[in-house]
């Protein structure tokens, strides 16, 4: 969220609604993982991994709300400064949402609810997509019409792990994945559809911001259901424990 503007923020960033999305976005992320720890299914008893793992991307919710709340109150100096941090932070997610992933496939404990080999290629191939909403926010951060739309659309794409800890996934399966990550598309639906009704017309930020959701989701079934998401899975699991399981076969659920 990085901005050089030295002069007071535009009506795009005085605009209180950036904030107030973000600030929703925040609420939904911290709901989902805070009933999953009071219904006993996680626990603070894990590895390193995990831990570091949530420091960073807690650490995201925690930069970009108050990047939104900058933005708002036109604090362009302090914006800018800590978009600089948050563009590092970005690059400290892509490598531990990769690292997670992988750790996961490979002791064989992904989600009962997720293919391993759809989870291999969703995860990474959904970060990926977030960071480029990111650095194309960045790229665009003189257009403040269009730094702040993506940067929220940006978020929705990674809301999928906290819908998912909302939503009955063991329900859905076999498009638990799809439609928790989908879900995010309600941010910027909500964005466009606010556009239309002040402006007119809908921003192209949107539609771009849009397509940074649902690429993933594509990306993920045209490659975990091929040939080469069978020769990743194999690769990526080679002497581990999660090289004995189908990794296109749904596990068992946990005992109750």
């Amino acid at each position: 969220m990085a901005s050089l503007a030295q002069k007071p923020l535009d009506a795009a960033g005085n605009d209180s609604f950036y904030f107030r999305s973000a600030a929703a976005m925040s609420v939904i992320i911290v709901l989902g993982f805070a009933m999953q720890w009071a219904m006993g299914r996680s626990t603070f008893a894990v590895r390193p991994l995990v831990h570091v793992h949530a420091l960073v991307f807690m650490g995201w919710v925690a930069i970009f709300v108050t990047q939104s709340w900058l933005g708002s109150r036109g604090g362009a100096k302090l914006h800018r400064r800590l978009g600089q941090v948050a563009a590092l932070w970005v690059l400290m997610m892509v490598v531990f949402g990769f690292w997670i992933t992988i750790d996961v496939v490979q002791r064989g404990t992904a989600p009962f609810f997720f293919q391993p080999q759809h989870f291999l290629i969703a995860n990474p191939a959904n970060i990926i997509c977030f960071a480029l909403l990111v650095a194309a926010a960045l790229a665009l951060r003189h257009s403040r019409d269009w730094h702040m739309r993506l940067q929220l659309c940006a978020m929705a794409a990674i809301l999928g792990p906290a819908f998912g800890r909302l939503l009955p996934m063991p329900l859905m399966t076999p498009h638990a994945w799809n439609i928790a990550a989908l879900c995010g598309l309600v941010f910027p639906l909500i964005g466009a559809f606010r556009d239309w009704r002040r402006d007119g017309h809908v921003h192209p930020a949107w539609w771009l911001g849009a397509m940074g959701i649902v690429a993933p989701v594509l990306i993920a079934h045209l490659v975990a259901f091929s040939l080469i998401g069978e020769a990743i899975y194999a690769w990526v699991t080679a002497g581990h424990p999660g090289a004995s399981l189908s990794g296109l076969a749904f596990g068992p659920p946990p005992p109750m």
